[in-house]
């Protein structure tokens, strides 16, 4: 057996060849795996439930493809360049054929875990096939061999960890990023088998991964240069309107639509979409934030809290309070209030709220911020997304609503949209007892938004005695709510009357199950 001292250059560098290899697979098979999960979690929303499947799935199909890599081996320089081949297209290839799944063939399930198992079992044919190249250059002993190649692997598992959210993701988003990464993967493979062991390659091998390889280019070609017009077709076969603006940040994929003129409305109908989920139209909008806002208004205001709400529209019903001095606006994701700054009809709806001296925002994820907060408010406007993703769950629990209290001043009041009573009574009652555990006496009520349906919210205060439902004496004029309007919100129908269910925490977050359970046929 040959030592290390007395190993010839070529080899040595035969060697470290292999091992680049190696690093740069890894690198790209772990990117494969974290563009499902962050597809599907845009898609589906459900996080942690896209990345069991991804990663059970893909681990399951990794034995698979290894144990299908026995019979390769004796040809291992061109199998492994053909799976390579085959990875790039792919694995290139795998966002957008799972967007076209979910917005064309309502497939997605049944793709994610067909592409999912594909993948893995490609992946996992990878190292069995070059530990017999590694084993052709210089032969060791097994435990070495085995180190070396884990060694290069998991280093460049981590490489791709860190450069799918940190470049893929920012600048070339995840359509091109997959296919950059694919066209990684196809270089990698080629420029191996091409140099080191070209030799072994017959006239039939080397024609056939040329063919291979000129397809494969072809065809990332062709998806990078149609990514674009791809996604802007696929995103308006998703909603009903045109879409007027539509950008990924880094936290969720946001979406404005404007229809030409809505039956029984003068005028446009602006809507705004995160990850999918409607967050206000402009036809009705006003009905829900004048019922979020002003019976939270019902007594000391002058300092206000918000969280979420970036769209301005709660800002701008505050804002009709000329004795409101300071207003905080903590919203995680600041191309939302970007929008909300710059869309001239959504500036026209949010009457430039953000414009005001009184406003100040904090681009901040919530609960860290309150954490971390030693002012006090008196009132407290909590219009964050729906529960029904892992992010979002934490959200609705006695954690996040005790870390409220603590902001609250001794007389202050808080308001929590809570979701539907009638679509999701469970989801709705879950947060009113999470925020009763948390130390704060409540008052249910609901209104009716035609574009949510029956909308639910809970007015709470620190205190033994819950708070009045009521409208401010001085209250504006509003277009909606009145007095009598909000007395029967108060009331619930006999079909959708308390449910007794339990509070949501962070080690449990109930309402995440109940609002995947409930909106499930909606």
């Amino acid at each position: 057996m040959t030592t290390g001292a007395s190993e010839p250059p070529r080899r040595r560098v035969a060697r470290v060849a292999v091992l680049a290899a190696v690093f740069v697979c890894a690198a790209c098979g772990l990117v494969y795996e974290l563009a499902l999960v962050a597809l599907g979690s845009y898609l589906i929303g459900d996080s942690v439930g896209q990345a069991s499947i991804v990663l059970g799935v893909m681990v399951f199909a990794m034995g698979v493809g290894a144990l299908a890599a026995k019979p390769l081996q004796s040809r291992a320089a061109a199998a492994f360049a053909a799976i390579e081949l085959a990875l790039a297209l792919l694995g290139g290839l795998s966002v957008l054929g799972l967007y076209a799944a979910f917005a064309w063939l309502d497939l997605y399930g049944p793709a994610l875990v067909g592409t999912a198992f594909l993948l893995g079992v490609l992946i996992g044919a990878e190292i069995p096939l070059l530990m017999v190249l590694l084993q052709r250059i210089r032969k060791q002993a097994a435990g070495s061999a085995v180190a070396d190649l884990f060694a290069a692997d998991y280093v460049g598992a981590l490489l791709g960890g860190l450069a799918f959210p940190f470049l893929l993701l920012p600048v070339f988003g995840q359509l091109k990023g997959a296919i950059v990464v694919g066209a990684v993967n196809a270089l990698a493979g080629l420029a191996l088998v091409g140099t080191v062991f070209r030799r072994e390659l017959g006239f039939r091998s080397r024609v056939a991964l040329g063919a291979g390889a000129l397809t494969v280019a072809l065809c990332l070609g062709y998806a990078w240069v149609t990514a674009h017009d791809f996604e802007v077709t696929a995103r308006q076969q998703l909603y009903r309107d045109p879409v007027v603006h539509a950008e990924r940040s880094r936290y969720q994929e946001i979406v404005l639509t404007r229809s030409v003129r809505e039956v029984g409305h003068a005028g446009t109908d602006l809507r705004l979409y995160l990850n999918g989920d409607l967050q206000f139209s402009s036809v009705d909008e006003y009905r829900y934030h004048e019922a979020l806002v002003h019976p939270v208004l019902n007594g000391p205001r002058a300092e206000v809290l918000v969280l979420g709400a970036g769209d301005g529209l709660a800002v701008r019903e505050l804002l009709r309070y000329p004795d409101i001095r300071h207003i905080t606006v903590v919203d995680l994701d600041p191309a939302v209030v970007a929008l909300a700054r710059a869309e001239p009809q959504l500036r026209r709806l949010n009457a430039d709220a953000f414009d005001d001296p009184r406003v100040q925002v904090v681009n901040a994820d919530a609960f860290g911020w309150l954490r971390g907060n030693p002012h006090r408010f008196d009132a407290v406007v909590a219009d964050l997304p729906d529960p029904d993703e892992t992010a979002t769950a934490k959200l609705y629990t006695v954690e996040f609503y005790a870390l409220i209290r603590a902001v609250l001043a001794e007389h202050g009041r808080l308001v929590v949209q809570a979701g539907s009573p009638y679509f999701a009574p469970r989801s709705y009652w879950s947060i009113e007892a999470s925020v009763r555990e948390a130390g704060l006496a409540t008052v249910p009520y609901h209104v009716d938004v035609p574009s949510f349906g029956d909308w639910g919210f809970v007015l709470a205060a620190p205190a033994a005695v819950a708070p009045a439902l009521a409208l401010p004496p001085d209250a504006p004029e509003l277009r909606f709510l009145s007095p009598a309007t909000l007395a029967a919100a108060a009331a619930f129908p006999a079909d959708r009357d308390r449910v007794v269910v339990p509070a949501s925490t962070l080690l449990r977050p109930r309402v995440l199950e109940y609002a995947r359970m409930e909106w499930r046929g909606y």
